[in-house]
């Protein structure tokens, strides 16, 4: 149940067999179901969750129902409504599960007491807000500048597990496309 996990920082950090069963010893496991809500706008985030299999998805809803996505996360990755967790303030997204997934969870108490007390957590959650900040800052950035087009490029390029993984309208709600408008793109790219 926690070999992803302690595979996961194996790769990003040296630590030892002890401090891995320490950090373990907080996640407990949580299956899902397929669009299971694990977080809704305007609850407040009070957990972090490791994806051992499937995927979370984070949204949000506009005034027209027009969902937009924020981001993907799968197999061995840490997902929460950080915001929310960090300032403890109602969240302005929601998140999910696509599919059946295997989830390991901890609380946000926990969470940030093992970032206090355990140097090689905190080095990974600092890789984890790095790596937040810099996909946010590529995506603003550069997907300003794209045409439609280059967005499914993009995504071909550098998520092409989501378009086999995923249906065109969540991923569509990530580009800021229509369905149907990235139906047509992908069969031109």
């Amino acid at each position: 149940m926690y070999k992803q996990l302690e595979k996961y920082f194996k790769t990003r950090t040296e630590i030892d067999d002890k401090t891995l069963s320490y950090i373990s010893s907080y996640f407990k496991l949580k299956k899902t179901k397929r669009n299971e809500f694990l977080l809704k706008e305007g609850e407040i985030c009070k957990h972090y969750y490791f994806v051992n299999n499937g995927c979370i998805r984070l949204f949000s809803v506009n005034e027209q129902g027009e969902e937009g996505t924020r981001y993907f996360h799968f197999e061995d990755a840490f997902s929460t409504a950080l915001p929310s967790l960090i300032n403890q303030k109602p969240s302005f997204e929601f998140m999910q599960t696509i599919e059946a997934s295997e989830l390991l969870v901890i609380n946000r108490e926990d969470y940030f007491h093992l970032v206090e007390k355990v140097p090689q957590f905190a080095f990974v959650y600092r890789q984890i807000l790095e790596s937040a900040y810099i996909k946010s800052q590529e995506r603003i950035y550069c997907f300003q500048k794209l045409e439609a087009i280059e967005k499914v490029r993009w995504v071909l390029t550098n998520q092409s597990k989501w378009l086999t993984k995923l249906s065109n309208k969540m991923v569509a709600s990530y580009l800021g496309l229509t369905p149907q408008t990235l139906s047509r793109l992908k069969s031109k790219v």
